[in-house]
């Protein structure tokens, strides 16, 4: 798949740590890695604002729609319509529903449909792939 907005693996590591991401900021948006739940810095992030792609800046959820699943990863109802790209992931053995950045293609998590009315969805992201932002004043 292309996207509009493309670097190589180098520009894109530069890139994070410039914009200083995590440490495996890298890894989770470009190689598909998890991190371990509990362990992300908006799994229990409950500020107004908004959540944008790490990699390059794209508006992704809204922090009305965040909920706690109680998963262990930051989870929304709902995605900014265009935003989000879906994929089908039959790794691990199962089939699930991968979620990439419509803009750039970083892995932010996946889809599952058993969140709240009146979606149903839960989207289940990293927080390594995700910047926030408060509201603006």
């Amino acid at each position: 798949m292309t996207y509009p907005i493309q670097k190589t693996d180098d520009q894109w590591q530069a890139h994070l740590q410039a914009q200083g991401a995590e440490p495996r900021a890298f890894d989770v948006t470009r190689r598909a890695a998890t991190e371990r739940p509990f362990t992300g810095k908006y799994e229990a992030h409950w500020a107004d604002g908004s959540y944008h792609c790490i990699c390059c800046g794209a508006t992704l959820f809204d922090s009305g729609t965040k909920f706690d699943a109680g998963c262990g990863w930051p989870s929304f109802s709902q995605a900014v319509p265009g935003a989000i790209r879906e994929i089908q992931d039959t790794s691990h053995g199962m089939v699930r529903t991968e979620t990439v950045c419509a803009q750039c293609g970083a892995h932010l998590g996946h889809v599952f449909p058993d969140g709240p009315t009146p979606t149903g969805l839960r989207y289940c992201m990293n927080s390594a792939s995700l910047a926030f932002e408060p509201p603006a004043p």
